[in-house]
Order: C-alpha cells, then structure tokens, then sequence
C-alpha cells in the first residue's frame, strides 16, 4: 500500500499481517481520487471515512490537505495501527473513533462532505449504510457517500444512487444529494 498523492505521497504504509483488513487497491483507490480531486477542493471539506481499517483512505485524503478526516472502526488493532501511524507521520488532522459504525452513525449530527465507507465484504448490513447516511443528512448539500463492495453485490436500488465503478472484483457505489 501506498499514498498516492500530496505531501506524504510516494509513502509506502506496511501495516502487520494480523488486521482484519482489505485495503483499497492502489489501482481502485487512484481511480477513486482522480474522479473526487475534479469535484472536490480537498482544503475545504469534511470527510469521515468509515470501516477505517488501516487508514489507507484517511491517510490519502490527509496527504492531499483535508482539514478534518473523522476515522471510525470498531477493530483495536486497526485504531491503535491508524494512531500510531498518524503519530509517526505528524498528521494531526485525522481525528480517530474506535466505535460500531452504525452506533457512530445514529449518534452523529454534523454533515460532512464526503463519506467513504469500506465494509467487510461479508457484512450483511451493507445497504443499510446509505440509509442511515441518508436518513440522518450526515451528507451535506453537494456531497457524496462512496461505499467500497464487491462487484457482484448491488446498492443502486437507494433514490440517492447515482452510479457504480467497477474496478476488478470491487466496486465503488456513489450516492448524492443534490
């Protein structure tokens, strides 16, 4: 894994073996940044990226000058592996949650710019996200909840869809309210 724009890019990040992650492809999430960099001036949003993992997400929009990135996952090893990373790194605008994203979610008030979501692929509960988001305007005007998903699994049928990229086995559906 690596950063892939900004200040920290070219960074390569080795988390250890144990996490109970699958970070976001190099390919996928270069793809992924090359479309919000054209929609999005990343040193005026929010953004909270849920199922946080390794920080990959975080740390990437961090590099690229986010003033606020809020990190929520419930997995020990991956909030103190994102902590420790950030320490290491000087990146102080990532701010950490060790919580349940939909305890989070339910208990969150403030919009942000852009969500990202990467759930575990078996998660059964992954179309609920964009309902929650949604039902909770936790996306501001203009803004948008990305969630990660394996191709074969379908999320267009929320009146917020807007569409679907394929990048190999994984997708990355865009919900937006306009």
């Amino acid at each position: 894994m690596r950063i892939i724009g900004g200040r920290l890019k070219g960074l390569r990040i080795n988390p250890p073996a144990n996490l109970p992650v699958r970070p976001t492809t190099d390919l996928a999430k270069e793809a992924l940044f090359n479309i919000l960099y054209n929609q999005f001036d990343f040193e005026d949003i929010r953004v909270l990226d849920l199922f946080s993992g390794t920080g990959n997400i975080s740390l990437e929009f961090a590099s690229r000058g986010v003033p606020e990135v809020v990190a929520v996952d419930r997995d020990f090893g991956c909030f103190n592996y994102l902590k420790k990373i950030s320490k290491e790194l000087k990146v102080e605008t990532i701010k950490l949650y060790k919580a349940d994203v939909f305890k989070f979610l339910e208990l969150e008030t403030e919009p942000f710019d852009l969500i990202f979501a990467d759930p575990p692929y078996d998660l059964t509960r992954i179309p609920e996200i964009a309902k929650v988001v949604f039902d909770r305007a936790l996306v501001k005007e203009g803004g948008y909840l990305i969630i990660e998903h394996p191709s074969m699994k379908k999320l267009d049928n929320h009146p917020n869809f807007k569409e679907q990229r394929l990048y190999g086995s994984s997708s990355f559906s865009f919900f937006g309210k306009e």
